[in-house]
């Protein structure tokens, strides 16, 4: 190790209100990039005596039953310690000498290199607080760095591409240990993974030519896919007949996927089955997207996307991008997304009119308009959902999830004003 033993702690910090509404089911670390979460691509580049976690105390509870690191609310006297922003895309080691030193990506902080005395000042509560971060750390000699800090849910999709290519770099090349049937195209086989208990049916192409395929264990593809790469499927997955996944995708693991996406990420345990487009797209878990749901990604203008963060619009800056769709949200057949649209946590649609660029979560749209679902009602029918997949809904995670419900309220802009966020691109 580098320095000697030291400790790693990776801290969710004020910023992570911009990435609503992925992170209200789960810390900012969680979320995923490529074939890993921040966290793990953090603890695979970063070596460390032991992992710590500073996260909101809402989540205290669900990251411990994840059993992802020891959750402390504060770290105490523990010798010397490296903190990392949890929004860090790491590709590189820090490197960690001398004294005190706090590294800065622009003006946020990324990490942290504390002895024990500063090590037990930096609690969860300070990390969250900008002002009490600022005064925490006055007297610290910084430096810059050029380690991204996740921003925006967009920021993501966009670099999930360089994450993909990182982490076939960095894997072992296990090769093709599943079953390719007779009448698969392999391409650029030398760039192809197929994990123990996956089958590729006949018809598929597996496209590698540009950029690597993964494929984790006990995937199906099913027959006539077109799969290009760089791309990346978890395991327990399932390809429906006839799917078209280009580039720059990563699907979490016990997901149903069909229809045409590209550069999209679906964090796990989501369904999006049947025909209908996805693109510049992050869906979170537990999400179903019904049939012909289609999104745009792309202006008329070909201008930049302004996108409703919590309702409140924001230039991306960037010309593609596409849906944020919240946990435990469902559409129904022929739903419509407009360029840069955002979908709160736990919202149901049920529309054959655009919907909102912005739904606040625990709605109910129809085209009457929107409702405020039930929180007691809602996590009911995600207990259903979850137990589908032999999952248990825990007593934490039903706590969060119905605490969520006046969390949201906080962030989120009222219904009111959310119709007035227009429609189209």
């Amino acid at each position: 190790m580098q320095n000697g033993d030291y400790n790693l702690v990776v801290f969710e910090d004020y910023g992570f209100s911009r990435l609503l509404p992925l992170v209200y089911w789960r810390a900012v670390f969680e979320l995923r990039c490529g074939c890993q979460s921040l966290l793990e691509r953090i603890c695979g580049v970063q070596d460390q005596d032991r992992l710590g976690l500073l996260v909101r105390e809402v989540l205290a509870e669900v990251t411990r039953e994840r059993q992802i690191g020891e959750v402390y609310p504060q770290l105490g006297n523990k010798g010397r310690t490296l903190f990392v922003n949890g929004r860090c895309l790491l590709f590189d080691t820090i490197k960690i000498e001398g004294g005190n030193k706090a590294g800065y990506s622009g003006e946020e902080l990324a990490y942290v290199w504390a002895d024990a005395d500063l090590a037990g000042k930096l609690t969860a509560e300070v990390f969250l607080d900008e002002a009490k971060l600022k005064r925490a750390l006055a007297g610290v000699q910084s430096e810059k760095t050029q380690i991204k800090l996740i921003r925006y849910p967009w920021d993501l999709v966009h670099n999930n591409i360089k994450a993909l290519e990182s982490d076939w770099g960095h894997r072992s090349k296990d090769g093709i240990a599943g079953r390719i049937c007779e009448g698969v195209h392999l391409l650029a086989r030398e760039n192809i993974s197929v994990g123990s208990g996956s089958v590729v049916k006949p018809g598929t192409v597996l496209d590698a030519e540009a950029g690597p395929i993964m494929i984790g264990s006990n995937v199906t593809i099913r027959p006539n896919c077109t799969l290009e790469g760089p791309l990346y499927i978890g395991d327990n997955s399932i390809i429906q007949p006839g799917a078209v996944i280009n580039e720059g995708v990563s699907i979490g693991k016990v997901c149903k996927v069909g229809g045409e996406l590209e550069s999209s990420i679906i964090h796990g345990y989501s369904n999006k089955q049947h025909d209908g487009f996805l693109g510049h797209s992050y869906i979170g878990e537990w999400v179903n997207l019904a049939a012909d749901t289609v999104n745009s990604d792309l202006k008329n203008t070909y201008g930049a996307v302004r996108v409703p963060i919590n309702g409140q619009e924001v230039d991306s800056g960037e010309m593609f991008v596409g849906l944020t769709m919240g946990d435990h949200s469902k559409t129904s057949v022929n739903t419509m997304f407009s360029t840069g649209s955002v979908v709160g946590f736990a919202c149901s649609v049920f529309s054959d009119k655009f919907a909102p660029r912005f739904l606040p979560s625990f709605s109910w749209l129809t085209d009457e308009g929107r409702a405020e679902a039930i929180p007691e009602k809602t996590v009911a029918v995600a207990e259903t959902v979850m137990g589908r997949r032999n999952v248990e809904l825990t007593a934490a995670m039903r706590e969060l999830f119905v605490a969520i419900a006046s969390l949201a309220k906080e962030y989120e802009i009222g219904h009111e004003q959310a119709a007035e966020v227009t429609n189209g691109s």
